[in-house]
């Protein structure tokens, strides 16, 4: 399970085992590694004072309630804080509440995410925080590394498109298999439930294997790696890896890839880069999808660039419409620059 966003679990689909048997494809032997827990949840110091918990429930609620209570932990501060009562100007990471008066309409945003960890969790210090995420996008980045050596032994260009739910990447991927021709490729499908998107790649003749991550919320190296024991491309082919929808965690794990491909559908609105910076920071390639609706849609397809690029400026901006064909040649001149890279 993912400590730093409670994600966890995914299956390799079935089916495309009996696929392979089928045709009589045997996949590259590329054995994947078990998976490793990663984090031990923190502990915090002994304490009594009245502070305010907030508590998340499975359905997404959240709410806090007051209390004084006194409780002890054995580990996972400094000595120093572990084992006394806070006084007045103590300085500790819970979450607190203040009742302050401030009339009737307060008016005072939240802002978490600060601090040396980027985020906040009640109870949690900073440097715990930083500590687990650490901890696992190291044991990340060691499936991501044999990914990466793979592919280039096999000279084979890796994309990881990443984008919010609806952005148009599975019709994006249709349209290029489909303009592609007879081009050695292969796709590797990331959803929580479900093979859709599979069957809709599978249906233009491409090979693709489906990754349901249950209650994951991104692919991360290790499902990668499963994934291509068991999908077989020759060498030099081109692989589309469609990650969840999700604009957050993907921008955080390496798969291994050549270059992160952030897609945005002009209906999502001109200031997405600046809400979720870090996947557009992440991203080599950013593509402005479904372009054909922008005149029913009252964007500013300039200040949708304008955006993306200040939170990256060096990042390629391409304006595509896969129903309309608009931008997919520049998208393929893209892909083949990037595949002959590769292959020198």
């Amino acid at each position: 399970m993912c400590t730093v966003c409670g994600c966890g679990g995914h299956s390799v689909e079935e089916a495309f085992k009996d696929h392979l048997k089928k045709t009589g494809q045997e996949a590259e032997s590329h054995k994947p590694a078990p998976f490793a827990v990663l984090a031990e949840p923190p502990k915090g110091a002994v304490h009594s004072h009245n502070h305010t918990h907030w508590h998340t429930h499975a359905d997404g609620t959240s709410h806090s309630h007051p209390h004084n209570h006194s409780h002890s932990h054995t580990s996972g501060h400094a000595a120093a804080e572990a084992e006394h009562p806070h006084g007045e100007g103590h300085d500790h990471d819970h979450a607190h509440g203040h009742d302050h008066a401030h009339g009737a309409s307060c008016g005072h945003d939240i802002h978490l995410g600060h601090g040396l960890a980027g985020t906040e969790v009640p109870g949690m210090s900073q440097a715990r925080l930083v500590e687990i995420e650490t901890d696992i996008l190291s044991k990340n980045n060691i499936f991501a590394a044999r990914n990466r050596k793979f592919l280039a032994q096999k000279g084979i260009f890796a994309t990881n498109l990443v984008s919010s739910p609806g952005s148009g990447k599975t019709t994006l991927l249709v349209k290029t298999i489909e303009m592609l021709g007879g081009a050695p490729l292969g796709v590797i499908e990331g959803d929580q439930q479900t093979t859709n998107d599979a069957d809709r790649i599978r249906a233009t003749g491409a090979p693709a294997l489906q990754v349901n991550t249950g209650k994951g919320c991104h692919l991360d190296g290790a499902m990668i790696e499963q994934a291509l024991a068991r999908l077989p491309l020759p060498d030099h082919a081109l692989l589309f890896i469609e990650n969840v929808g999700n604009l957050v965690c993907p921008a955080a794990f390496d798969l291994g890839e050549d270059a992160k491909v952030a897609i945005l559908s002009v209906t999502e609105g001109e200031d997405k880069p600046l809400k979720y910076p870090d996947m557009f920071a992440a991203a080599g390639l950013a593509i402005l999808n479904k372009v054909d609706l922008a005149p029913h849609c009252d964007v500013d397809l300039d200040l949708y660039e304008a955006n993306i690029r200040r939170v990256n400026p060096t990042i390629e901006v391409l304006r595509v419409s896969a129903r309309t064909g608009e931008g997919m040649q520049a998208w393929l001149d893209w892909l083949a620059a990037g595949r002959a890279r590769k292959a020198s």
